[in-house]
């Protein structure tokens, strides 16, 4: 997964994206839209409103208009590319649908919502039934909720909306934060092995339920080992590492070590953080650390293995909190270029 379908969904529930209205959703329930697992869908299973689907469906209508839903991002950001999955929607699904987007701070109402200035991100356009439709998006502005317009009616298993994390600096006023986490604005940027699991898991809100919300690679048969590099949030000091075995219990690997880079230096080049350390199954470490300022770390594992959550706490550094809150106060609203 290559572009914009590599960055953060930034609508995903397990971010804390939420439908927050929508016109109709007879059939199926709107909520479905932000679930973060692909839809799934078992033929003759039939509820007291017909078909069960694991989407959003609407009923057919018998006067001219079109059928809505409003998403609160999990993340407020800068929208690269929406994807409107029609997944398992064969002959009830929209012909066409058009995404906008805006920007409402702090914690408005449907009413608000329903007033605010909407910009278009997707221009209405054609879908194909049963497949995940990709639509890049241009603009450059803020946006804090999308709409999903659908024309005239029909079902859509799932709305992604991939993008990059702008973070709101009110949620860390002391400049303390999880510089990794993905709703922080962290990203995987690179990885040896995504075999069983994406590394993009890692640095997901909150604790793995299972060993499938962690990272995986496949067994190793040479002598070299499994990494991914994060970019964090921003630029900061590290003061705690929480490595997450969680879940893997034959499959941990043997041991780990981290190291740092700072790609704003003329000669950036990786330098230790945390020396190789032994790991143990299904048990959370937590190592304090005390680091240059770095805006990239890898994390190796030795040989290879599964974990579930990489956690890099720490401040940011000199300067960057001022920058973040002029960036976050200054960022347009959707529609800006």
């Amino acid at each position: 997964m290559t572009g914009w379908l590599a960055l953060t969904d930034l609508a995903s529930r397990r971010l804390g994206g939420g439908v927050v209205g929508t016109n109709d959703e007879l059939f199926a329930a709107a909520d479905n839209l932000v679930t973060p697992e692909p839809p799934g869908f078992t033929p003759r299973t039939f509820g007291p409103k017909g078909q069960v689907y694991d989407g959003w469906e609407t009923r057919r209508r018998r006067v001219a208009g079109e059928d809505w839903a409003i998403v609160r991002l999990g993340a407020a950001g800068v929208v690269r590319g929406v994807v409107v999955d029609t997944s398992f929607f064969t002959g009830n699904f929209p012909p066409e649908a058009s995404v906008q987007g805006c920007r409402l701070d702090g914690h408005p109402s449907l009413d608000d919502l329903l007033a605010a200035d909407w910009v278009p991100l997707v221009p209405r356009s054609p879908l194909a039934g049963d497949t995940a439709n990709p639509f890049a998006v241009s603009h450059g502005g803020l946006v804090t909720h999308v709409r999903l317009v659908i024309h005239p009616d029909g079902g859509v298993a799932r709305l992604r909306v991939h993008g990059e994390v702008i973070p709101d600096p009110v949620r860390f006023p002391d400049g303390w934060l999880d510089l990794a986490a993905a709703e922080n604005g962290g990203r995987v940027v690179d990885c040896s092995d995504l075999f069983y699991g994406s590394p993009a898991q890692l640095i997901e809100p909150g604790l793995a339920r299972t060993m499938g919300e962690g990272w995986e690679t496949r067994r190793r048969r040479d002598a070299a080992n499994d990494w991914v590099v994060v970019r964090l949030a921003a630029p900061g000091r590290i003061r705690l590492a929480s490595l997450d075995t969680s879940h893997f219990k034959g499959n941990a690997p043997g041991a780990a070590a981290l190291a740092g880079m700072d790609d704003r230096r003329a000669d950036p080049a990786w330098f230790p953080l945390l020396p190789r350390v032994d790991l143990r199954p299904d048990t959370p470490h937590r190592f304090p650390l005390h680091t240059e300022p770095v805006t990239h770390v890898r994390l190796d594992i030795y040989p290879d293995g599964g974990m579930a959550r990489l956690r890099l706490h720490g401040h940011l550094d000199d300067g960057v909190l001022d920058t973040l809150r002029t960036a976050w106060l200054s960022a347009p609203a959707e529609g800006g270029n």
